[in-house]
């Protein structure tokens, strides 16, 4: 049975606003269904990384908030430590850089909270009997609350293909060693002809992995952790995934820790597709937006949510003088033209084969 995606776009009137518009989606996606009362809400979403504008503004997790708090619930903001290299690696430089990019509970609404605590080894083994992962380590706050809210920001990504609510909820709920059991099939290697020796990657690299002593790059395997960092930030493509199906299965982990996440409590999932950058809110820039913006969508299912922005991005224009508009445009696909090694469908194919939701959606329009 297809699931219910709404969806509105951003015209607004000179007597709404944005923010009003969200709260009209979100009450006729049946966001006042959910009981609140006196609950514990996490409004799990991306807090960015410094030097990145792409991020969702607070003002937006301070409607989402407001809504709960009407409805009778105990909201936060939260997040988990990064594995690499940046502003968000511990629960005090993350939260530096959330208030660095304005959140605060003043902007926000309620508290932020770093689930996973100081050093990212504040987490919960939670059974989930995966293929591929049989207790995912989340951030505990994450897992204490009694509702789970995903606030995404939609965006491009250069290992799973698309960042959407699914990787939003299972890999930003991952702690710090969950986030390494994810990444832990992708280990990079280096195509040596390839390296000019510029030590990019060892500058990124939260644990020591690369050295130098032949003048090319060597990653060193048992230092590595496998967040790709590295691959992303090496200018000559030197650097690539360790095994060819390692981005498949980084996304079948990361759909069981959605998984692990969601399982046995209700949960209400937010997307907005606006400054659709072809890569992760991760990196500490954001290249320019590869299609116009498109608006907001909500839904109870991560899985449909997820197909409805992709289906959308993929009917949108290419922006000129865009990393899109410089692909070779041969699979007839956004997402598949910006980051050939990926393959978003094959993430959602999986989240749907474990039960998280479905790719069939009905997508109703709210004005």
């Amino acid at each position: 049975m297809a699931s219910d995606v709404y969806f509105t776009d951003l015209r607004t009137g000179l007597d709404k606003s944005l923010l009003d518009k969200l709260g009209k989606l979100m009450d006729r996606a049946g966001f006042g269904n959910i009981d609140f009362q006196d609950h514990y809400a996490a409004i799990k979403m991306h807090f960015g990384e410094p030097g990145n504008l792409a991020f969702l503004r607070p003002n937006w997790a301070k409607k989402v908030a407001d809504k709960v708090k009407e409805l009778g619930g105990k909201p936060f903001l939260t997040d988990c430590n990064t594995l690499y290299v940046g502003g968000r690696k511990n629960a005090l430089d993350h939260l530096d850089t959330a208030m660095e990019n304005g959140f605060s509970p003043l902007s926000a609404g309620c508290h932020v909270i770093i689930a996973d605590g100081l050093k990212g080894m504040d987490d919960a083994e939670v059974p989930v009997n995966g293929a591929y992962v049989h207790e995912a380590k989340i951030g505990r706050a994450i897992m204490d609350a009694d509702i789970i809210i995903s606030l995404t920001h939609f965006k491009g990504h250069e290992t799973t293909g698309f960042g959407g609510a699914l990787k939003n909820i299972g890999m930003g709920s991952g702690s710090r060693r969950g986030k390494m059991e994810m990444h832990a099939a992708g280990k990079p290697r280096v195509i040596a002809e390839k390296c000019v020796s510029c030590r990019r990657c060892q500058k990124v690299c939260a644990h020591g992995a690369q050295s130098f002593d032949s003048g090319r790059c060597i990653i060193d395997h048992a230092k590595c952790v496998g967040c790709g960092r590295c691959i992303a930030a090496c200018p000559k493509d030197a650097i690539v995934e360790g095994i060819s199906n390692s981005n498949e299965i980084l996304n079948c982990r990361m759909m069981e820790y959605a998984k692990a996440v969601l399982q046995d409590r209700p949960s209400f999932h937010i997307s907005i597709a606006i400054d659709i950058s072809p890569n992760c809110d991760c990196h500490g820039e954001n290249d320019a937006a590869i299609v116009p913006n498109i608006g907001i969508f909500a839904s109870f299912d991560p899985v449909a949510i997820d197909q409805a922005c992709a289906d959308a991005v993929n009917r949108m224009p290419v922006n000129p003088g865009t990393m899109l508009s410089e692909a070779e445009h041969v699979h007839k696909d956004h997402f598949y033209d910006i980051h050939p090694d990926t393959d978003w469908k094959q993430g959602l194919g999986y989240a749907e084969s474990i039960g998280l939701g479905t790719r069939e959606y009905n997508l109703i329009i709210v004005e």
